[in-house]
């Protein structure tokens, strides 16, 4: 029997923006991706859990190098809490560890929300990937350890009810890097006197990306491989929009592309800009930072 060819992989570059199946870890997602555009290189912008859907930006190829921008930038999630039982995990699959009898008025919810809104302390989920000593946080607690997990300050831009019901709320929330939906829904449920955990999650927004530019892996799926899929591929600039970007001429370009630094000319040319990136003819050359006029490379994209 003949073993069967491997399929080539492409040096091909650029961003999949999945709306990510329930169910589905966001390994399995990237894994599926790669295979689906023959990718010789694939990575994501933030981890989703498999309960979680939305938003999951995969970069291919050469857009990997802005995976930090990506998931450092703002993200949007929508979701909700299920009133009356905290469970193990914080959300649905955990098991149940407490009652309440005690189900929150819509008044009351919208009235506690100012207190979870701009920079607060967040205690993460024992159920989480942070490590303690070098081992994994949900490790530890599977293996019936006691978990400890010092509250870290977060920040939350904006956080609103969409629907109210006696056993069931929906919250979207806006948020930056670090944010565990799942410890926020267990401290507003704590706070109005009651239990509560996450029923379901969805993630609407990962900095540039959100719903709007989402495709299913359906949807890649029944397109054919090559030109048609590919069709659907955000360029690798769309990872960095948030971000100032340095159009530059043929000299300097070349003198980037060489990891060199270079003194940026011009009226208009900044003096100091913390992050950046640079462009040539609409193609990303580099991420990095302008000090004192100069701009130095972080990362160089070929």
């Amino acid at each position: 029997m003949t073993e069967q060819k491997k399929s080539k992989k492409r040096p091909i570059s650029g961003w999949v923006v999945l709306n990510k199946p329930y169910d589905f870890t966001s390994t399995q997602a990237v894994g599926k991706v790669r295979w689906l555009f023959s990718a010789a290189k694939a990575g994501h912008a933030g981890t989703l859990d498999p309960l979680a859907t939305g938003i999951l930006p995969i970069a291919l190829g050469e857009a990997t190098k802005a995976v930090p921008q990506v998931q450092d930038g703002t993200k949007v999630y929508r979701f909700s809490i299920l009133w009356g039982s905290a469970t193990t995990t914080d959300d649905r699959e955990g098991e149940v560890i407490a009652t309440s009898d005690v189900r929150p008025d819509r008044a009351a919810l919208e009235a506690l929300l100012p207190q979870f809104t701009g920079l607060i302390m967040q205690r993460p989920p024992i159920y989480s990937a942070l490590k303690i000593d070098g081992e994994r946080a949900y490790d530890l607690a599977r293996a019936g350890e006691t978990v400890e997990l010092a509250p870290r300050p977060i920040e939350i831009d904006a956080l609103e009810v969409i629907a109210h019901g006696a056993e069931e709320s929906v919250l979207e929330v806006t948020c930056g890097k670090g944010t565990y939906v799942r410890s926020l829904a267990r401290d507003i449920a704590e706070a109005l006197g009651t239990r509560g955990h996450v029923g379901s999650l969805h993630r609407a927004a990962v900095g540039p990306f959100s719903d709007e530019d989402a495709v299913t892996i359906e949807q890649l799926e029944a397109l054919e491989a090559g030109d048609a899929r590919d069709a659907l591929l955000a360029p690798v600039s769309a990872g960095l929009v948030d971000l100032p970007e340095i159009r530059l001429d043929a000299g300097q370009a070349g003198a980037v592309g060489n990891g060199n630094a270079i003194l940026l000319t011009g009226a208009g040319a900044p003096a100091q800009l913390d992050e950046c990136w640079v462009s040539f003819k609409g193609k990303v050359l580099a991420t990095g930072s302008v000090e004192f006029g100069q701009f130095k490379p972080r990362r160089v994209f070929n």
